[in-house]
């Protein structure tokens, strides 16, 4: 068993999706319909991506020497297979070919594909969220000709923003658009420049790749226009609507720690390789307006952000059924205080129960968040009133640093546990708790660092709209504490999340208070680390106490230990997890300055 799916049945029954089944948008479908996603999802994770995970991550893509990416052939047949059960076309509408489910259904199905092979499980992630764009920004004749085949499965599509020297700071860019002139697809461009770090930039198994390529035009003196507000977003296929090849070369592979199977690729843009209509540069069409290239984008990043907090989720989940059914089967040691000449399960001993417990806490809290916010998309696109979908969009836009970031860096916590319980089968090859460890250890870097999402939280979420939907989100989280009963056994709980929201709240006001920006951004990690587990530690009690009234609802089909096993790992996380809250945020609350006050000289 890869994962567990009696986890998500319980979340979606937490996030009452039979109610969000019942709203227009969504009204063709019924539970039976979704629990035959989730079988379909289940099925072609378990029997035709976790069956090549090892061969991907050891037989890495190629560059042949005519240039083009040979990938593992059995990566290609399984995104040939994601693409004929419907797996990149659940989210669209049904005029664009797809299934209208709700964000949360494709979120779990996706998340049990990315179980099963998270770099295979990527081609589907990077395409929906390029298809996802275009049917939002795109002109009709250019959702036909780039939307819709990747929404079928047919074309794969990629995000280009960073470059070799930028980076993050995409206001940096140097890839440059000079206007060509207008067609059926819209103002068309000759585009030249470098991108880096293109997950799934080239392949050999789909007929076209889409790339969504970020640019600057040139003002009138003919120079780039300056800054991020100079970014504009173009569509770059690699074959050209007429089937000529585009200007879009392959300069190198980036070989990888994990994500192996997954070809990354640094690209140049018009180098004059290809002569498209008989000249060179790369030929691209604008997407919606000039400048608007980064707002655009953002969609698709966000999306991806979301995404990569869903990578290290369900991999933090498939960790902890390995180490589960590891500690069950390894016999070693004996119970301490009993003679005996047998060796027990190592699951009999305490601190492996605690390192499991653990694991449980971060991969099925984590499972929580990301599902919550897709969620919270569902009601920003389809809620019945303005105010609660502005109220959903405000709040998801708040949460999507944490939604990136806490499954991606506390996965890492949960794998290094289950290497833990492992022993040494664990760091060999025999066992694949070491495969899932590398790969995880990219999602803290992918789709913007922790740092950067820190940077989010504090310079964007928190102190540019003046803490507003913290305070929000802050009622949201006292409303939970109210429905704890007196003598519940989760009043310990209530006490400690409590406790984690008012230093919160008081870290809110310290960072609001300060002057002085650079002084601020210097807690942003530490606050987002807080942040992110007084969300998931609320989220966790939301949980616990929905598991509680099951167990006494006589409809309810509970089961009992599995619903027992959630709330004591609601109650691990409330005594363990949330008093880490204050340490992180004891620095800025004191005002303290030192990493500000030691020079770079001193290191």
């Amino acid at each position: 068993m890869l994962i567990d799916l009696r986890d998500i049945r319980f979340l979606f029954r937490w996030l009452e999706l039979d109610q969000l089944l019942e709203r227009p948008e969504f009204s063709g479908h019924t539970m039976d319909d979704v629990e035959a996603i989730l079988d379909l999802a289940e099925r072609i994770s378990e029997r035709e991506l976790a069956s090549h995970l090892r061969a991907a991550d050891t037989m890495e893509p190629s560059l042949r020497a005519d240039g083009s990416v040979a990938v593992l052939p059995e990566v290609g047949a399984a995104v040939r297979l994601m693409a004929e059960a419907g797996m990149f076309s659940t989210v669209f509408p049904s005029e664009h070919g797809g299934l209208q489910l709700p964000h949360l259904v494709h979120a779990a199905a996706l998340g049990i594909l990315m179980s099963g092979n998270l770099s295979t499980a990527s081609f589907p992630l990077l395409t929906v969220g390029n298809a996802r764009l275009l049917t939002t920004y795109g002109s009709p004749a250019q959702i036909e000709a780039f939307a819709l085949p990747q929404i079928a499965g047919e074309s794969m599509g990629t995000m280009c923003l960073s470059e070799p020297h930028a980076g993050s700071s995409l206001g940096d860019i140097r890839t440059r658009a000079i206007l060509e002139g207008q067609d059926e697809l819209g103002a068309r461009y000759r585009i030249t420049g470098n991108k880096m770090w293109i997950s799934g930039g080239d392949q050999d198994f789909s007929d076209n790749i889409v790339h969504l390529v970020l640019a600057k035009t040139l003002a009138d003196d003919g120079q780039p226009l300056p800054g991020s507000r100079g970014i504009s977003l173009f569509v770059v296929p690699k074959i050209l609507p007429g089937g000529e090849r585009n200007d879009v070369a392959v300069a190198g592979l980036n070989h990888k720690m994990g994500y192996r199977g997954l070809p990354n690729c640094a690209l140049n843009f018009g180098e004059g390789q290809q002569q498209p209509a008989g000249s060179a540069g790369a030929v691209g069409w604008l997407v919606g307006e000039i400048g608007q290239g980064l707002p655009q984008m953002f969609q698709m990043m966000n999306e991806a952000r979301t995404s990569v907090g869903l990578a290290g989720a369900m991999l933090a989940c498939r960790g902890y059924q390995m180490s589960l059914e590891y500690a069950r089967e390894r016999k070693q040691g004996r119970t301490v205080g009993i003679a005996s000449e047998d060796q027990v399960p190592i699951i009999e001993h305490a601190d492996v129960r605690r390192m499991l417990l653990a694991q449980k806490a971060i991969s099925q809290g984590a499972l929580a968040l990301v599902l919550f916010s897709a969620r919270l998309l569902d009601e920003e696109k389809t809620a019945p009133s303005l105010a609660e979908r502005k109220k959903a969009a405000a709040l998801l836009a708040l949460l999507t640093p944490a939604t990136k970031s806490w499954p991606a860096e506390q996965a890492q916590v949960s794998l290094d546990h289950a290497l833990q319980i492992h022993g040494g089968s664990g760091y060999t090859r025999d066992f694949e708790i070491e495969l899932l460890y590398r790969d995880n250890r990219l999602n803290p870097i992918h789709e913007g660092t922790t740092g950067i999402q820190g940077i989010d939280l504090v310079g964007r979420k928190i102190r540019r709209e003046d803490g507003e939907t913290f305070r929000v989100l802050a009622t949201d989280i006292r409303t939970t504490l109210g429905d704890v009963p007196p003598g519940s056994p989760f009043e310990a709980v209530a006490s400690a999340l409590h406790t984690a929201l008012g230093a919160v709240e008081a870290a809110v006001e310290v960072l609001l208070a300060e002057t002085d920006e650079k002084r601020a951004l210097a807690h942003a990690t530490p606050f987002l680390f807080a942040f992110g587990h007084l969300v998931v530690g609320w989220l966790w009690l939301d949980q616990a106490l929905a598991a509680e009234a099951s167990l006494c609802d006589p409809t309810a089909e509970a089961d009992l230990l599995f619903v027992r096993g959630r709330m004591h790992a609601c109650r691990y996380f409330a005594e363990v997890e949330l008093p880490r809250v204050d340490i992180w945020l004891e620095p800025l609350i004191k005002g303290s300055s030192l990493v500000l006050d030691m020079s770079p000289e001193e290191f």
